[in-house]
């Protein structure tokens, strides 16, 4: 059986900490589900008819999203090869709560996850998705509370999400 799960993102390192967690957690239940993962975030798109006609998805998310966010989840996804079916980054672009609900329905997500620390981190046209998930009611939503390492005695930051 396959589920989709909503997780949200900023496309940083620290937001996969999230979907590790959550991905621990449902190895532990030890069903056969496996889940489509979307990693969301929501995108102001603006109203300029240039930005609107030039701007696709996949352009927006190679502009927010790093190359050392696709490898560390990539590697989350070879650890739990069982458990997921595909991961999806994608980026909300509306401004209605019933856009929303729809957006939910239509990729038929049961559940979602979010971390309230990322909401000091939302810049660069980005936005804060957690009212949108709190309202919307076809969606149950669990806060994941993360503690990100201070410091970490590896180099680099993707040292961080596997501490």
């Amino acid at each position: 059986m396959t589920k989709a799960l909503l997780i949200y993102t900023d496309f940083s390192l620290e937001s996969l900490i999230t979907l590790k967690k959550v991905l621990a957690e449902k190895n532990t239940e030890n069903n056969d589900c496996k889940y489509d993962i979307y990693l969301v975030s929501g995108y102001e798109t603006g109203d300029s008819i240039s930005t609107l006609l030039f701007n696709s998805k996949g352009k927006i998310l190679s502009e927010i999203r790093s190359q050392e966010f696709c490898d560390a989840y990539n590697i989350i996804k070879n650890k739990y090869p069982h458990l997921i079916n595909r991961i999806i980054c994608d980026v909300y672009t509306g401004y209605f709560q019933r856009v929303f609900d729809n957006y939910i329905n239509a990729k038929n997500i049961e559940e979602a996850y979010y971390c309230n620390s990322l909401i000091e981190k939302n810049t660069n046209k980005k936005f804060n998705l957690i009212p949108y998930i709190k309202k919307c009611k076809t969606l149950k939503s669990t806060e994941i509370i993360t503690e990100i390492p201070k410091s970490v005695i590896e180099k680099g930051i993707l040292a961080k999400v596997f501490a």
